[in-house]
């Protein structure tokens, strides 16, 4: 296949759209037009630290450019960080992530790769291991890599340097670990290596390292970090604000259709194919208050659930969205299930234990699941909130359950006679 250059401004706009910033666009330049004209790809480092197996929507913002490149003709090289991810790397949290077992390890980046797969083209994918190299790595080769960099270079880094003004700990394996990631820039010759805007520091360190190697130094591409359903922290499978790229087209569109009003272009920006000129409109209409947001969000939503199932699995979803919380209405397709309940028959009145309800329908995982879930005053019985975990019903009738916005269930209720 034979390289494209972005020699065109539409081919380069492309290239630009939704990045933070570009270390050096100049360089970059330079080395697109040379890959050009040489058919040598360049060679596009991508890593991630499988601490957790999903990925969500904030980490589609940088697959989606990875995938404009390869569309190019330039390979992307995926590294696993399986060493990194037992040291764990604050990444502007303040927090350091827990050390995983070489099982854990493995078993999330399966995972995480089949993910990573539904927006990067797997043949044109080279995936690397960190054990590959650092496995192999004695103490002479560790202590020859730290003498490289002062301690002080490294508390420049803002997350750093916020803890040890204010007296908190940093761990020694917290400072080795932008020393890794730019030994694997190192590893693999990147050209270009792709993270979120909090991982600039550790990029750069991968640069310097590489023109220490004698190696040409790593180009940065930064992409901005996509705030969560909250409007305020950016998206996070541990805060909950998340939108996960596997789940079922009802929840994904559910959720799109939460996040709040201010999110809605930078959504489109930087999640969707939308042209530039549709952007411009979006927000000028957004701006003069000329269009319904909710009517915008229908729009996203089905862009992106359209992205990760099917143009109809969209449009299923908008119309079950639009029963359900528009109209207030009950789906029409939701499980049911028979419970036996102990007592008398005919009319005669029966208790039932609503969190062993909860939990016969498989809609919690515990009775303490339903137990908090009650008392947040997000149950209803036929359409009418419950507070009480146990409730008095007809015997051999039929009710409704609705948990929370998105979770339904019809229960027969049967009595048993006791013996």
């Amino acid at each position: 296949m034979s390289i494209k250059t972005p020699s065109d401004s539409d081919t380069w706009k492309l290239l630009k759209k939704g990045v933070a910033e570009i270390i050096s666009e100049l360089e970059l330049q330079r080395m697109l037009k040379a890959s050009a004209e040489s058919g040598k790809p360049l060679r596009l480092k991508q890593g991630f630290d499988p601490s957790r197996p999903d990925i969500h929507l904030g980490h589609v913002v940088g697959l989606r450019k990875l995938r404009q490149f390869q569309e190019m003709g330039h390979t992307v090289v995926l590294i696993v960080g399986d060493w990194t991810a037992q040291i764990g790397d604050p990444s502007g949290e303040s927090v350091t992530r827990p050390m995983l077992s070489a099982d854990e390890v493995r078993v999330n980046a399966r995972t995480y790769m089949e993910q990573f797969f539904k927006v990067v083209d797997r043949a044109k994918t080279e995936v690397r291991w960190q054990s590959e190299w650092f496995g192999k790595f004695d103490l002479s080769q560790v202590i020859r890599l730290t003498s490289k960099f002062t301690v002080a270079q490294f508390l420049a880094r803002d997350d750093f340097a916020k803890r040890y003004q204010s007296g908190r700990p940093i761990a020694i394996t917290e400072l080795l670990y932008p020393l890794l990631q730019a030994y694997d820039s190192v590893v693999v010759q990147s050209d270009v290596e792709f993270g979120g805007i909090d991982q600039k520091f550790n990029c750069l360190v991968g640069r310097e390292l590489q023109a220490m190697e004698g190696q040409r130094p790593q180009q940065v591409f930064l992409m901005p970090l996509l705030v969560g359903r909250d409007g305020k922290q950016k998206m996070s499978k541990s805060l909950g604000n998340y939108i996960g790229v596997t789940e079922p087209p009802d929840e994904m569109y559910g959720k799109v259709m939460s996040i709040p009003d201010h999110l809605i272009l930078p959504y489109f920006e930087l999640v969707t194919d939308i042209s530039d000129s549709e952007l411009a409109k979006i927000g000028q209409e957004l701006k003069s208050n000329t269009v319904n947001p909710m009517e915008l969000k229908k729009q996203l939503a089905r862009e992106i659930v359209g992205q990760f199932h099917t143009p109809q699995a969209a449009l299923e979803a908008q119309a079950a969205f639009e029963t359900t919380f528009q109209r207030r209405q009950v789906p029409e397709n939701i499980p049911e299930f028979v419970l036996s309940l102990p007592g008398g028959t005919g009319t005669d009145s029966l208790s039932l234990d609503i969190p062993q309800a909860l939990l016969a329908t498989r809609m919690v995982k515990s009775r303490s699941e339903a137990r908090r879930l009650i008392a947040q005053g997000a149950l209803k019985v036929d359409g009418k909130s419950v507070g009480q975990e146990t409730i008095p019903v007809p015997a051999d009738s039929a009710l409704t359950i609705t948990l929370g916005k998105r979770r339904f269930a019809r229960l027969k209720l049967v009595s048993v006679p006791q013996k």
